[in-house]
C-alpha cells in the first residue's frame, strides 16, 4: 500500500485499538471532555473585554511557553499596580502551548480567590486568542475551559468581578515578560514537579500514528514482496509527505504491473515481452 499512501490494515486495526485503549483506559490522562453532569450553565458566560486600561484593582497576567519536550505555564499578578505575586508551574510535556496558556489562567485565579481585599475587581491578561474563543464558545467543554469557567463562578459568588482581555505577545508589556519569562523557566526546569499531567488526545493519535509509521517501515523493509515500489520509495515517512495524484498509470509504473508487456509475457497473456521499439523487453526501467 506505499503508492498509494494508505496504511496497511492489520497496522492501521491495532493503531485504533491502541487508540480506544488509552482514551477509555487513562481517562484522567487524557484531557477530554468534562462530564456534562459538571458543565456549567450556559447563561453563567465569561465576560471578556476590550479595554486594556482599567480600573480593576487586580492585574493577572499569563502566558505558557512550550519547548522540547518541556511545558511550562507563567503568571504575574499585580495589585493596585505592584506585584502582588509571580507563579510557575511545569506541565507534562506532551501537554499543548494551549493547554499551558488555561493552566495559567486557572492557576492565577485559584491564587486570587482567597485574597483579602475590599475592591474585588479582576482583568485576566492573555495572548491566547484561542482560549478567550473557546471560553466563549458554549460548545467547548474541554477540561481546562470548563474548570476556568467553573472557577471564575464560584468567585462571582463570593462577589468577585471577573473580566478577561486579550493582550498581544512580544509587544513590550514588561508585566507580560515577566509572565513569559515564568513560563520559560518552569518549562526549562526539570526540578519543577509537573502539576498538570492530562495530555490531549492529538498527542496520543500522533504518538500512535507514529509508532504505526515505524512498524510499518520494518515490514516494508523485510518484505520480499514490491520490490519495484520499493525502489521508488524506500521510507514510508517521506512517501506520506508527498501529495500524488493516483492514477492507472502511475500505479502501473511503481508497481511494474498491469499495461507493461514483461508483466503481461509473465502471466501469458502475451506472446512476447519485447517493447514496440524492438530494443530491449519492455519493462519499468526500459520504459
Amino acid at each position: 500500500m506505499c503508492n498509494n499512501g494508505l496504511t496497511p490494515i492489520n497496522i492501521k486495526i491495532e493503531e485504533t485499538a491502541k487508540n480506544y485503549e488509552c482514551v477509555k483506559g487513562y481517562e484522567n490522562l487524557i484531557d477530554r471532555e468534562m462530564e456534562a453532569e459538571y458543565w456549567t450553565h450556559p447563561a453563567n458566560s465569561v465576560k471578556i473585554t476590550g479595554q486594556e486600561d482599567s480600573k480593576h484593582t487586580i492585574h493577572v497576567y499569563t502566558d505558557g511557553s512550550k519547548g522540547e519536550h518541556r511545558v511550562g505555564s507563567g503568571i504575574t499578578i499585580f495589585t493596585f499596580s505592584s506585584i502582588t505575586d509571580m507563579k510557575k508551574y511545569r506541565l507534562n510535556g506532551q501537554c499543548s502551548i494551549n493547554q499551558a496558556e488555561q493552566l495559567a489562567i486557572l492557576k492565577a485565579l485559584e491564587n486570587i480567590q482567597y485574597m483579602e481585599t475590599n475592591k474585588r475587581t479582576i482583568i485576566v491578561f492573555t495572548d491566547s486568542r484561542i482560549t478567550l474563543e473557546l471560553l466563549k464558545n458554549r460548545k467547548n467543554h474541554t477540561y481546562l475551559i470548563e474548570k476556568i469557567r467553573m472557577k471564575v463562578i464560584k468567585m462571582e459568588m463570593r462577589n468577585w468581578k471577573i473580566e478577561f482581555n486579550w493582550i498581544k505577545a512580544h509587544a513590550g508589556y514588561q508585566e507580560n515578560k515577566l509572565a513569559y519569562r515564568h513560563a520559560k523557566e518552569a518549562a526549562t526546569n526539570g526540578d519543577i514537579d509537573e502539576c498538570y499531567k492530562r495530555i490531549p488526545k492529538s498527542a496520543v493519535i500522533n504518538e500512535l500514528s507514529d509508532l504505526s509509521v515505524t512498524k510499518w517501515q520494518n515490514e516494508w523493509d523485510h518484505t520480499t514482496k514490491g520490490a519495484i515500489t520499493k525502489s521508488f520509495f524506500p521510507k514510508i515517512v517521506d512517501r506520506l509527505k508527498m501529495k500524488i495524484n493516483v492514477t492507472p498509470n502511475f500505479t502501473t509504473m511503481v508497481t511494474g504491473h498491469d499495461n507493461i508487456k514483461s508483466y503481461l509475457h509473465k502471466y501469458k497473456i502475451l506472446d512476447s515481452p519485447v517493447c514496440s521499439c524492438k530494443s530491449r523487453e519492455q519493462t519499468v526501467d526500459h520504459i
